[in-house]
């Protein structure tokens, strides 16, 4: 079968304020938005220098279109649209395809084109990759790396607790992710949770949903927008104030946290499942001490790394590059511990774990 030249990438020309985008939509022809164009051959980037044409986010080695895809089943669903596990017609490879419809409100518009352009640009073995993507019959279609393990959530979903060395491993790998988009792309990702880690077969651990994103010009330090999962918000954000690049390593504190004890951190109790109001979850996080590891169930190593992550003020936590040679990390890289033998045996999930979702 012959395969397409790989096209050379774009240095995408992100602009220091979000201000009116112009954009419009067809039935069957262009998505446009900026420097973006969306059809059904494609997507394609207009740098400020010059137009040039890529329709492959990343290289593969096979041709591609929407109809080679045929549906196995649909996985997921969110407020923007649906995710499918699809399969390559002619040479079987799985896909997750998120299709999102475009008669949606304008704040929800903006967030998939920021998701399209992050997506397009990144280049990280920790996050999930975007091979294609496509506007047809009103529609964006993202062609996305199959995760087939699902998520962190789902994992603790079965094991309960996961142990010290895997968490270990589990934490470095969303950390070079980290590393990455907040120190190259200048990302702030604002819904770091369980359901959001995905984990496959090999072990991999990649950082997913890039809908709710804010990407930030290196000159730029924070943004206000309330958006993301608040479970998970640190304080700053859930209190509605300005925030930056730490309020992602609050959220991965928490989630650390909640895959060793079993349950999230603020509830008192596995029987109690979620909090009676947002208010009372909002007083929690804001007026009362942080949730800390137990000293007398874990190594004084983890008990770290978390209160490293998880403090009041943004300014006294850890970077993200600062916590891949904390000690909790550095204990079991030596190890040759292997997070594919964890998820080995558990039962894939029946559901999607909300991956690729708004």
């Amino acid at each position: 079968m012959k395969t397409k030249t790989p096209l050379k990438q774009l240095k995408l020309s992100v602009p220091v304020q979000e201000t009116s985008i112009r954009s419009f939509l067809t039935a069957s022809g262009t998505f446009h938005d900026g420097n973006l164009l969306l059809n059904q051959k494609g997507m394609r980037l207009i740098s400020e220098e010059k137009e040039s044409q890529t329709t492959d986010s990343k290289e593969l080695d096979v041709d591609f279109s929407l109809e080679d895809l045929e549906t196995v089943k649909v996985i997921g669903k969110g407020s923007g649209g649906v995710v499918q596990l699809v399969r390559h017609k002619w040479v079987g490879k799985l896909f997750a395809l998120k299709v999102i419809q475009m008669n949606i409100q304008e704040d929800i518009r903006k967030q998939i084109v920021q998701e399209l352009k992050i997506n397009q640009a990144a280049q990280c073995s920790h996050i999930v990759v975007c091979y294609h993507s496509f506007y047809h019959n009103g529609a964006i279609s993202l062609v996305l790396e199959y995760m087939d393990r699902g998520s962190l959530a789902d994992v603790v979903r079965q094991v309960k607790t996961i142990l010290e060395p895997y968490l270990a491993v589990v934490c470095k790998q969303v950390l070079q992710g980290l590393v990455y988009l907040h120190h190259e792309r200048h990302v702030i990702h604002r819904d770091i949770k369980p359901s959001n880690l995905l984990v496959n077969h090999k072990g991999e651990v990649k950082i997913t949903d890039f809908g709710v994103s804010a990407m930030l010009a290196s000159s730029m330090g924070q943004r206000d927008t309330f958006v993301g999962t608040y479970n998970y918000m640190s304080p700053e954000r859930i209190s509605g104030g300005t925030y930056d690049y730490s309020s992602d390593i609050w959220s991965l504190g928490l989630v650390v946290l909640e895959c060793a004890i079993g349950r999230f951190p603020y509830l008192q109790s596995e029987e109690q499942q979620s909090w009676p109001s947002f208010y009372e979850l909002l007083e929690a996080i804001v007026a009362k001490p942080p949730p800390s590891a137990p000293p007398d169930q874990f190594s004084p190593e983890f008990c770290s790394f978390v209160s490293a992550c998880i403090k009041k003020d943004p300014k006294e936590r850890s970077s993200s590059l600062d916590l891949l040679n904390h000690p909790f990390i550095k204990k079991f890289e030596d190890k040759d511990i292997d997070v594919g033998i964890l998820v080995a045996s558990l039962d894939p999930p029946v559901s999607f774990p909300r991956q690729q979702q708004q």
